[in-house]
């Protein structure tokens, strides 16, 4: 068994394609088959099914990939170890959300590889938003993202970048425009624009309605939350939405909420990182200015969990 056959098995299980396994691993389709085949006749075993519709994971097939990820991170872990100034190589899979113009992501990734020239990025968003990110950390499908749900995931681990009040974002000609601060039951009549389910955001807000006992009405969904204040400006509806991802629109205004409602920026991992990973965690804490808690086992990966404080910079315009 070899470490590059691993590596295989994981690409196609993600992938669940071997011609997209292939590109991601920079090697020919054949040469990933014939490695997985070798693999299967090795262990005993098939680990995926393959038909007309597709190709999954055995029920074995599963276990096998959650004990090559663990092996794959082992390996890495040794070579740095046996040498330590060699630098961080390999790829790292980072979760953002569809639209982050209100960070400087590009700036902090050029930072990340100038320390790092060796690690290759590979970036992506989730349709489903928030949950959608966390899922594919869980499942090891990416290995950093940004998260906008509401508490803790379990499994994950957590670093609180930022924290941001809920407002209301009426049209201008809104009768609750002029208002002082606007209360979530005065807007119960109206219809909404938000996200789509899955999106931290909505969670967020939607949890906080049930605790009030409110119930609202979503006339229009988008996949793009930075673009939700151009449709309340074009008076398809209000908005309710973290005060740090509104971007200003001519006609459209923001109001405070009565209620306190806040949204939370995240980064979440596995619960034992890659070195790159954790180095990646330790960048955006610092740019963040997140506090960060010593990890509880010195000799494995930092656990990089973030207090909560309230921070009064720029975030990402999705959740």
């Amino acid at each position: 068994m070899e470490t590059r056959q691993l590596e295989y098995l994981v690409a196609v299980a993600e992938e669940l394609n071997f011609t997209r396994a292939a590109e991601r691993v920079f090697a020919a389709q054949s040469t990933v088959s014939a490695g997985i085949r070798s693999l299967e006749r090795e262990l005993g075993v098939s680990l995926f099914e393959r038909d007309p519709q597709g190709v999954r994971l055995t029920p074995v097939g599963e276990e096998m990939v959650d004990a090559a990820r663990a092996t794959l991170e082992a390996s890495e872990r040794m070579r740095s170890l046996a040498d330590p100034h060699a630098g961080l190589r390999g790829q790292l899979r980072v979760g953002i959300f569809t639209n982050l113009t209100t960070i400087d992501l590009p700036g902090i990734l050029g930072q990340f590889h100038s320390r790092h020239p060796l690690v290759d990025l590979r970036l992506g968003p989730s349709p489903s938003g928030s949950t959608g990110l966390a899922d594919d950390v869980r499942l090891g499908r990416v290995d950093v993202a940004f998260m906008g749900l509401p508490g803790q995931v379990p499994g994950l681990l957590h670093q609180r970048l930022a924290v941001s009040p809920f407002v209301a974002v009426l049209p201008e000609a809104h009768p609750l425009a002029g208002a002082q601060r606007v209360s979530l039951a005065e807007l119960m009549t109206e219809r909404f624009i938000d996200a789509r389910e899955g999106f931290g955001n909505r969670v967020t807000l939607d949890r906080r309605l049930s605790e009030l006992g409110l119930r609202r009405h979503i006339a229009t969904e988008v996949s793009d939350l930075g673009e939700i204040p151009r449709f309340v400006a074009a008076r398809l509806g209000v908005a309710v939405m973290p005060e740090l991802t509104v971007l200003p629109v001519r006609g459209a205004v923001v109001r405070p909420l009565v209620e306190d409602v806040e949204w939370v920026l995240s980064a979440v991992s596995r619960l034992r990182p890659s070195a790159a990973a954790a180095a990646l965690l330790g960048l955006l804490a610092d740019h963040f200015d997140a506090d960060r808690e010593p990890a509880p086992e010195p000799r494995t990966q930092p656990a990089l969990t973030a207090r909560r404080r309230q921070v009064e910079v720029p975030v990402p315009s999705d959740g």
